[in-house]
């Protein structure tokens, strides 16, 4: 992400942020590249956050028609047919988002982000996707994985009142200040095959129980072939089933997961708008310190359960990747 300096006119619209963050840190987010992956309300968020931040250019991958339901969470899509009729998800917000920020270049990728080839991933620098099924968030992780540079990858879901944020920057180095003194840092991330694998009893008692949760519903819906939030009520036995079943290849108690967490997140089909604000909001901060280098990244999950009001960041790892 090595360039020119920032322009007269990049100076003069970021300057408020050049003060909090530097002007290095702009310049590296006006050269970055950002892929998304699946729009919804909490992506809609994270969206507008970036583009309002000054990165280089976002490009959105949603081929779904925009519907009603559309509308409930996701405020880049007005509320007027004539507007959004005929046209896809990624068309009606790559059109709101050009109006945030001008000098930000917003554009459509057409196809399903599950089949694209791992050089399709090189032009990028952060890769965002949500909306996925388990075997997709497998699969685009490996491909960025198997690139000659680092591609900082995070899924990001929202269901009902609960959200989750995972990442992986592969080898990630950075410099921390504290008192006039500037330390180096790395961190190892693992894969998302990798963190979804560790053995739930040798994880922490207190680990966010949305993590549990969240792990039953992927692989029932991709037992079942269900598109990720096409849950409904009634699948809510086979879905207590299978927690049952995989708390006990976990060798954990079959209360370790709330039914009422798993009934919430089954029949909660819709996002709330304020933890959209609020996954959305944390996601493109993230995204902002891993591209400027600025500030310690999450490792390697983050949970909001609006409940109790909460944000965890939870280091899903083996022991020898812990650092």
């Amino acid at each position: 992400m090595e360039g020119e300096e920032l322009t007269e006119q990049e100076t003069a619209l970021y300057d408020r942020q050049i003060r909090v963050w530097g002007a290095d840190a702009q310049r590296r987010l006006t050269k970055s590249h950002i892929l998304v992956c699946g729009i919804k309300g909490t992506v809609a968020e994270f969206c507008k956050n970036i583009v309002l931040a000054g990165v280089g250019s976002v490009t959105l991958v949603d081929d779904r028609p925009v519907t009603e339901e559309s509308l409930f969470a996701n405020f880049l899509i007005l509320p007027d047919e004539s507007v959004y009729g005929g046209k896809t998800l990624s068309e009606v917000c790559c059109e709101s988002l050009k109006e945030f920020n001008p000098r930000v270049s917003v554009s459509v990728e057409k196809g399903d982000w599950a089949t694209f080839g791992v050089e399709f991933f090189e032009k990028f620098d952060v890769v965002v996707i949500s909306c996925s099924s388990l075997s997709t968030k497998l699969s685009v992780n490996e491909k960025c994985r198997k690139l000659s540079k680092r591609v900082a990858f995070y899924t990001v879901d929202c269901r009902d009142s609960c959200g989750e944020i995972f990442v992986d920057l592969q080898n990630y180095k950075y410099s921390k200040k504290k008192n006039d003194e500037t330390t180096e840092c790395e961190l190892r991330y693992p894969s998302f095959k990798e963190a979804i694998s560790i053995p739930w009893k040798s994880l922490p008692r207190k680990c966010s129980k949305v993590y549990f949760a969240m792990r039953v519903i992927e692989q029932f819906e991709e037992a079942e072939g269900r598109k990720p939030g096409e849950l409904s009520i009634s699948d809510l036995p086979g879905v207590l089933k299978l927690s049952n079943e995989v708390c006990k290849a976990n060798s954990v108690s079959e209360s370790h997961i709330p039914e009422a967490l798993l009934e919430r997140l089954v029949t909660g089909t819709a996002e709330f708008p304020p933890v959209c604000a609020i996954v959305g909001g944390i996601l493109g901060q993230e995204v902002i310190k891993v591209i400027s280098g600025k500030g310690d990244p999450v490792k390697n999950f983050f949970f909001f359960n609006a409940t109790d009001g909460k944000g965890i960041i939870e280091n899903i790892c083996n022991p020898e990747s812990s650092m």
